[in-house]
């Protein structure tokens, strides 16, 4: 855990858990929260190395992210909606093979549960539109047909995702979407950290 710019004086003093007092929990938990507050700095430097990377696309990783935001953005979709557009495919740096996981977990604590399943979800429905030149199976997305969020995530796939390679689209940019990811990310829904009288603890 990051001790920013905090002294020694607002640490915790125990070496071990089993040595901790509610009072160095008391610390952990406010620096906790100042970490917190940058949440979509980090985000948003980690959404930059998606930059350059094409990986045989027409566009670069970042710019089918910032598409697909867009794309969302000017449908009328919520704030909440769009975030997790622009962060569906964070994870494809460092986990490209199971890229879906990445940005559903960093979605989950901020989101509905609908627009959580959408992003962890997404490969597989996003795979409607290329498995099968691949050798794969095009409707391995069938085995959720009957999910209350079956047709919600096809139809994300269908209208923002799967066309978002366009070179010639005008993308809003990076810094458009930072007070969206800012105010999404700012109270967490659920964590094993968030007592159901308080807000997160740590």
């Amino acid at each position: 855990m990051a001790d920013g710019a905090h002294g020694e004086a607002d640490r915790a003093t125990f070496h071990a858990m089993t040595e901790s007092t509610a009072e160095d929990w008391a610390r952990i938990a406010v620096a906790s929260v100042e970490y917190g507050r940058e949440l979509p700095d980090r985000i948003l430097t980690h959404l930059n190395l998606l930059k350059g990377d094409c990986g045989g696309f027409v566009v670069d990783r970042l710019e089918h992210s910032l598409q697909t935001a867009t794309r969302a953005f000017r449908d009328g979709r919520d704030e909440e909606y769009v975030v997790c557009a622009l962060l569906h495919d964070i994870g494809d740096v460092l986990c490209p093979r199971n890229h879906p996981d990445i940005g559903a977990a960093m979605v989950f604590p901020y989101v509905s549960e609908a627009n959580h399943w959408m992003v962890q979800q997404h490969g597989i429905f996003q795979g409607y539109y290329f498995f099968h030149h691949l050798g794969l199976d095009r409707d391995m997305r069938e085995q959720f047909r009957g999910h209350p969020h079956f047709e919600y995530t096809a139809q994300f796939c269908h209208q923002y995702d799967q066309n978002a390679f366009d070179p010639n689209y005008e993308s809003m940019p990076l810094e458009a979407f930072t007070p969206m990811l800012q105010r999404v990310m700012a109270v967490p829904k659920r964590s094993i950290y968030l007592r159901q009288d308080a807000e997160a603890i740590v």
